[in-house]
């Protein structure tokens, strides 16, 4: 097992949650997009803004890392036309892999046909021009009996619709890492979460992101099955270091 194919080094935050100019922001993502080439991650997460930067640097180096970034980050909350739109030019600018936030406050509310739709049209849009997709559910936001329902909608949805070899491209996700909790409570991947979403996505992939900032964590959700590890220490993770990373 070579743990580096497993890891989406990830960051998504903004010049204003990082408390930084755009300029200065930017240098951040440049050094993340440097790493995983000089890494060898599997993937550099980014936000859209980013995807073609990272394209340049990447086409640059003459490196296989993948591209991807986020839809509707990080509330779900924006039309699929919207994400559609905001998919579209990520696709333009280079991306590889599309994760989107899934509107699980719909979903939370009933309003079923419209998530089931929206997952739909996202997951068509994405294999029709190759991508990989991956759906975020938002674990910290959900149930234990929501997270579940989540997961099955999704995995039927797609093989209701697609071909079981699109199945590989299509991912259920655990968090955008950004959802805000409460009384300390994680807003990422946990063990019991992830174990929920595997019994209840297969034959679909899933992706533990969030709080995962060790190697014995990565381990742990490799071991349990996952394909995918987002986190913002993929370096201190891929050389058995310790990290403070809040993702």
């Amino acid at each position: 097992m070579i743990i580096t194919q497993y890891l989406d080094s990830t960051y998504l935050k903004t010049p204003s949650q990082a408390g930084l100019s755009f300029e200065e922001n930017k240098k951040i993502v440049e050094s993340f997009i440097a790493e995983a080439i000089e890494e060898n991650f599997k993937l550099i997460m980014i936000r859209p803004d980013m995807v073609a930067l990272a394209k340049k640097m990447i086409l640059e180096a003459q490196s296989k890392v993948l591209i991807g970034t986020v839809i509707g980050f990080p509330e779900g909350t924006a039309s699929i036309e919207e994400k559609l739109d905001e998919a579209n030019q990520a696709v333009i600018d280079g991306a590889d892999e599309l994760d989107f936030v899934c509107n699980y406050e719909k979903f939370k509310l009933g309003e079923i046909q419209t998530v089931k739709h929206e997952i739909l049209q996202g997951t068509k849009f994405g294999l029709d021009h190759k991508k990989t997709v991956k759906w975020i559910i938002e674990i910290a936001a959900l149930t234990d009996q929501q997270i579940i329902q989540l997961s099955v909608l999704i995995k039927n949805v797609v093989m209701a619709n697609f071909k079981e070899e699109n199945y590989q491209d299509v991912f259920v996700k655990s968090s955008t890492g950004f959802y805000k909790t409460e009384n300390g409570k994680p807003n990422g991947a946990t063990v019991p979460a992830i174990i929920m979403m595997l019994e209840n996505s297969s034959p679909l992939p899933v992706k533990a992101a969030g709080g995962v900032r060790t190697h014995a964590e990565a381990l742990e959700m490799i071991s349990l099955g996952v394909k995918r590890i987002g986190t913002s220490a993929a370096k201190a993770i891929a050389h058995g270091q310790i990290s403070d990373s809040a993702y």
